[in-house]
């Protein structure tokens, strides 16, 4: 069976469970999963029962699809993601993006916590991802192509939306928010990265370090759709504050900023055009 053949697979079968069609999906990082609770009329499907879909074994990931309105909006929600570290290969982390693709999502919210590598930034704060750096080399697009997911090659100029991220700033603004903006570095994990790490990606113009997001980004780029891409600053990058990095850190502070997370993330959605 072709990946394209998988797709539909996995497409028909959530179209059979949520019956809706729904332009709008969000995908939802470290402690940050809280926010799918928050679903009304929700339909829940487990990634285990969804054909070929790959399995979260994350701590903090539900491994969860969640179908039903939030702020208004009908809105398709991935409680917990896939990794790298996970054993994954990029092109499993990138199948739900393609799914949603094929169910008619156009628009791709995806959140994520992240260290921080700006001296200016401190744990809670929430940054607007301008672009990226792939530090792992790898792409879920390697590989033969399929024109029908997407071009063999394609722009990512534009990969996270500059009017998505206006219209994103504009919720901040409403709501009072302190609203950083700046580049997501990829590294693998699951170990953090070393001090030299950060300083390699600090003077590269990294702004965050995190696990996830970029293999989603390339692979929603690829399919035609838009992204926004907002992190959630949960520690500073090893060697910013001189303590070490734990996991329960965190989890902490995504707890902390949940409500600021929420309503920026519900505002925004209600700004959508």
């Amino acid at each position: 069976m072709t990946t394209y053949d998988q797709i539909g697979e996995a497409a028909a079968f959530i179209r059979s469970k949520i019956g809706t069609v729904t332009r709008i999906a969000l995908v939802l990082g470290s402690g940050l999963g809280v926010l799918a609770e928050e679903v009304e009329g929700a339909v829940v499907v487990p990634y285990a029962e969804i054909p070929h879909f790959p399995v979260s074994t994350a701590p903090g990931h539900a491994g969860r699809l969640v179908a039903g309105r939030l702020a208004g909006r009908d809105v398709l929600v991935m409680q917990g993601r896939f990794h790298y570290y996970e054993g994954y290969p990029v092109s499993r982390i990138a199948f739900p993006v393609r799914v949603f693709r094929s169910l008619g999502v156009r628009t791709l919210i995806l959140t994520n916590a992240a260290g921080g590598a700006n001296p200016d930034f401190v744990p809670g704060d929430l940054m607007l991802i301008s672009d990226h750096i792939n530090l792992t080399g790898h792409n879920p697009c390697i590989g033969e192509n399929d024109e029908r997911i997407g071009e063999r090659f394609f722009d990512m100029t534009r990969a996270y939306d500059p009017e998505l991220r206006a219209t994103a700033r504009r919720a901040g603004v409403e709501l009072g928010l302190v609203l950083r903006e700046g580049i997501y570095a990829w590294f693998t994990g699951p170990s953090y990265e070393t001090p030299a790490e950060i300083r390699m990606a600090r003077a590269l113009g990294a702004d965050a370090v995190g696990m996830s997001t970029v293999p989603e980004v390339i692979a929603a780029t690829h399919a035609g759709l838009r992204v926004l891409g907002i992190s959630c600053i949960t520690n500073m990058a090893a060697g910013m504050s001189g303590k070490a990095i734990s996991s329960d850190e965190v989890f902490e502070i995504s707890e902390r900023v949940r409500p600021q997370f929420s309503s920026f993330v519900r505002r925004t959605l209600e700004l959508l055009e």
